[in-house]
């Protein structure tokens, strides 16, 4: 009854807001999370220690790309079966997202652990850094893959259902472990563990998130179709499909984006340490805005897959007009603040006069792409929540290999440095008019549009 009237009765602002607001929070924290390890472990001012972590980081990047194929690829199909009422596919979805997450988690450790040597040395650890990546990469991947994964994918199941809340509370309560251990960990005064020690405390975040969620499940199980028991896993045609069908073309989107990055990061290179450093800070502060408008557009997936499928067509335009007239005001203001104040952003990270005077270039440039950032995502979440997964792949390749790559070249040859930082702006500009052309296609395309 409960998610009837959330999905179907609730003034589609009310709706939306309970669905997204915990989900923009529990981003903005993840936000917080994601630099913890390299804060803390950097106030041992041991560049050996800090490596580790950054060394490790494309391994745990890769995590996000199965994130992606079993989480938004069975809340998708989820929400979907909700809006049919077909609760039998609910249940065999939300398993096979669940069990298929657990075997890569598994399977990502025992490949992990068969080659760890040659692992270490392909990620570029050398025997100064060999040690420590070993001890942080033994936590987080050795033994944390699979929670690591686990936690994010059941977090999207329990969303799908409109539990946003709850959805948000697990995510957190990680992070905010995390934070609070790291120290503990790594420091000192501490157990002294250096890097060793921000691993650990992430691989018990993890465990005690997932934790969180088979207890909310088990609690909850008389009254949710999320289900992990192992009756309920099926390699059905039906499911295997729906659940790929999305996941996949999401999970490269954020192969691309890591791609996309590397490719960035190279060009800056170019122009020395200093140029390198202001980047990093930029995508640190790029990062807020781009996790409320990612938060906003994944939050609500549940509501808008929902309507398409109970082909209440009416309510799901509603729904994304609505986050529309949210997102793109608050995205203005960010915009401008982070135009207007981009060296000082930047300063709070770092005062040295070279990398703030590349950030703030840097940061004036990503600040114009704020807004049409917001729009391109909102598409994407609905071609993700209403099961095109072909058009949000489509949109992967567009911003990544058509506009944004081609775009660092060019940009980069007519204006050096401070050209290369132009090309998300160019990037996300051309998406956000491709956005809104196929968004009023599939409208046209529907039932009264």
């Amino acid at each position: 009854m409960e998610k009837s009237v959330l999905f179907e009765q609730m003034p589609v602002p009310q709706a939306a807001g309970r669905l997204m607001i915990p989900t923009v929070l529990s981003s903005l924290v993840m936000v917080i999370y994601s630099m913890a390890d390299t804060y803390f472990v950097g106030r041992l001012n041991n560049p050996i220690e800090n490596s580790a972590v950054t060394l490790a980081a494309p391994v745990l990047l890769a995590f996000n790309a199965v994130n992606n194929l079993f989480g938004v690829g069975s809340s998708s199909m989820m929400s979907r079966a909700l809006g049919e009422k077909d609760f039998d596919k609910v249940r065999k979805s939300s398993a096979f997202g669940f069990y298929c997450a657990l075997f890569c988690g598994i399977a990502m450790s025992l490949l992990c652990t068969a080659f760890f040597r040659p692992l270490l040395f392909l990620l570029g650890a050398e025997e100064a850094t060999l040690a420590s990546t070993a001890a942080y990469m033994r936590w987080t991947v050795l033994f944390g893959a699979a929670p690591s994964i686990l936690n994010v994918v059941m977090a999207y199941m329990v969303r799908s259902e409109g539990a946003a809340l709850h959805a948000s509370i697990g995510t957190m309560s990680g992070c905010v472990l995390n934070m609070i251990l790291d120290p503990v960990f790594i420091m000192p005064w501490g157990l002294d563990m250096g890097a060793s020690g921000a691993g650990c405390a992430t691989f018990v975040s993890n465990c005690v998130a997932c934790l969180y969620f088979l207890a909310l499940l088990y609690v909850k199980r008389k009254s949710t179709y999320v289900s992990v028991r192992p009756k309920d896993f099926r390699l059905q045609r039906e499911i295997v499909s729906g659940v790929c069908g999305v996941g996949i073309p999401a999970s490269i989107q954020n192969l691309l984006n890591v791609t996309g990055m590397t490719i960035l990061n190279n060009f800056a290179a170019a122009y020395g340490p200093d140029a390198v450093a202001a980047i990093g800070i930029v995508q640190k502060i790029y990062m807020v805005p781009m996790q409320v408008a990612m938060g906003s557009s994944q939050g609500v997936m549940p509501l808008v897959g929902y309507s398409y499928s109970a082909k209440n067509y009416k309510r799901m335009k509603e729904t994304v007009f609505f986050i529309a007239k949210v997102m793109v005001p608050i995205m203005v203001v960010s915009s401008i603040f982070c135009y207007f104040r981009s060296e000082w952003l930047v300063s709070l990270f770092m005062r040295k006069e070279e990398i703030v005077s590349y950030g703030g270039g840097f940061l004036r440039a990503d600040s114009l792409a704020m807004t049409f950032l917001a729009i391109d995502f909102l598409a994407v979440g609905v071609f993700q929540a209403i099961g095109m997964g072909k058009k949000s792949l489509v949109f992967a390749v567009l911003r990544k290999i058509v506009f944004e790559i081609p775009a660092l070249i060019v940009l980069n040859k007519l204006f050096g440095v401070y050209g290369i930082a132009y090309a998300a702006f160019v990037a996300e500009f051309m998406l956000a008019i491709c956005a809104v052309w196929m968004l009023r296609r599939i409208f046209k395309g529907l039932e009264g549009g």
